[in-house]
């Protein structure tokens, strides 16, 4: 993981002098535990979970919110200031701030939409197939979220069938028995010097 993390703290700045790198995949892919063990491997880099900023009435409709109240302050170097969903009170909370850094985490399906992605350094896409994925989610989230599912699941599929993420993503990330593999995306270019590759041309992850 410190291999990666070492590689994104020295991609090219994306919006204004901070880089914002995407953690996208469908949900129940493993998204937030990956981008948590990212974070800690750059020191402590802020996570900004699009589980806060989407609600029940935008699954998806919420880039114009994030690029005006994230984004945009962020591009100037100010501190961003937004109000994260609760999704169990189904209403939003006090608001947070997330101030400037040299990297942010931006982790949640629809991360590497089109609305983001020039504003993105890097794009990962965490790269479990989507049956498999939800089938995760449902069990991670139990019965009481089973009504939730059914809908989150077709309006998955609409989002990621009209604004696909993974043909942009610079690098895949693949979960081992321990660990990650990390292999180059369909819009990666990754040199044969920026990773210590094992021989498929993957790389394990602490």
């Amino acid at each position: 993981m410190h291999v990666l993390a070492a590689f994104l703290r020295d991609v090219p700045p994306s919006c204004g002098t901070l880089r914002l790198i995407g953690v996208d995949g469908h949900a129940g892919s493993g998204k937030s535990t990956f981008t948590e063990k990212l974070a800690a491997a750059l020191g402590g880099a802020p996570v900004l979970h699009l589980d806060d900023v989407a609600s029940h009435e935008e699954l998806f409709g919420w880039e114009g919110r994030l690029l005006r109240e994230v984004v945009d302050p962020l591009g100037r170097g100010a501190t961003a200031r937004y109000a994260p969903y609760d999704w169990r009170e189904r209403r939003f909370g006090a608001a947070r701030m997330l101030p400037p850094a040299p990297v942010i985490l931006v982790e949640g399906v629809g991360a590497g939409r089109r609305a983001l992605r020039p504003y993105l350094a890097h794009l990962l896409w965490m790269d479990l197939p989507r049956e498999e994925a939800w089938a995760r989610g449902r069990s991670r989230d139990g019965e009481e979220q089973r009504e939730f599912w059914s809908g989150w699941v077709e309006a998955e599929r609409r989002h990621f069938a009209e604004d696909p993420s993974r043909p942009f993503s610079d690098l895949l990330v693949r979960q081992l028995p321990e660990g990650y593999s990390v292999l180059p995306g369909p819009a990666g270019v990754v040199g044969p010097d920026q990773f210590v590759t094992d021989g498929d041309g993957s790389t394990a992850m602490c």
